[in-house]
């Protein structure tokens, strides 16, 4: 009997296994393969060992995108983490409405490219109607995508505009988890909203948030779209993450080898990043045990 409940067990998670096997494990394997190689596309590729990864180290263009990345991963996160918990719990104490949740979510339905292309116009300086709104309250206009100093804080505003609805549905689910009668017994002893929030709500919360964070984090290590649409890495290479340096080394350089040698560090970098995040979190939680 447990033999048969087995095999409908993994019968169900065969196509996901399936999925990840061709989509994730084999590209890795060949990302890794083409790393050790100098392969330009149009040639067969001539193995070089570790060549790529030692010009790797010594590349300051590298380390740069890499540090314009973790800018633009300081201004997403914490904002968006931030402001999604506020929509999440407002949304549970105030509006439980499906279409209040409705509208919530609905930039996440929109995709990366369109987002990108709706805020490049009106984040423009010369017909963008975030200027026109600026000039009306009496602000100065501002370059926004413009700008080497607010580029990448524009497209941290972007992705947050798109994903903070999905992350606050996250949270909402999260809070719904929690029994009320706890916080009935806590306004019973006289306890304020902030105090409930904090010794309840964020305990609590821990699970999602431990999600959250560590999913964010990923992907916003990855940002591609909103670049690709709006600025292409400028201006002045000042939004020339990593994801697009690679991508330039690749398809525009046709330095394929090199380029998958980027591509394996920022796989590297996101696994100790992962794991980090998963040790202070595991930390914190026995801390709180």
């Amino acid at each position: 009997m447990r033999r048969r409940e087995a095999i409908v067990g993994y019968l169900f998670i065969l196509p996901a296994l399936i999925g990840l096997l061709v989509f994730f494990a084999l590209p890795t394997v060949r990302a890794l393969t083409i790393s050790l190689t100098d392969w330009n596309l149009l040639r067969p590729g001539k193995f070089v060992g570790i060549d790529n990864y030692v010009r790797l180290w010594g590349d300051g263009n590298f380390w740069e995108s890499l540090r314009i990345t973790l800018v633009y991963v300081v201004w997403n996160i914490p904002l968006q983490t931030a402001l999604a918990l506020l929509i999440a719990v407002l949304a549970d104490r105030l509006a439980k409405s499906v279409w209040v949740r409705a509208v919530i979510i609905a930039p996440y339905l929109i995709s990366n490219v369109v987002a990108g292309l709706i805020w490049l116009l009106m984040l423009d300086p010369l017909i963008g109607i975030t200027n026109a709104f600026l000039s009306m309250i009496g602000a100065l206009p501002q370059p926004f995508l413009s700008s080497p100093d607010q580029a990448i804080v524009s497209i941290a505003g972007i992705s947050i505009w798109r994903h903070v609805g999905f992350t606050a549905l996250l949270f909402y689910a999260g809070l719904q988890s929690i029994p009320k009668d706890l916080y009935e017994a806590a306004r019973l002893d006289g306890a304020s909203e902030f105090a409930m929030f904090r010794l309840i709500t964020m305990p609590l919360l821990r699970p999602v948030m431990v999600f959250i964070l560590v999913t964010s984090v990923i992907g916003s290590f990855q940002i591609f779209d909103v670049i690709a649409v709006t600025t292409q890495g400028g201006p002045a290479n000042s939004t020339r993450a990593v994801l697009w340096y690679i991508y330039e080394n690749a398809f525009k350089f046709s330095r394929m080898g090199y380029a998958s040698a980027m591509s394996m560090a920022l796989f590297a970098i996101l696994m100790l990043v992962t794991l980090l995040q998963m040790r202070l979190l595991r930390a914190d939680d026995s801390d709180l045990g």
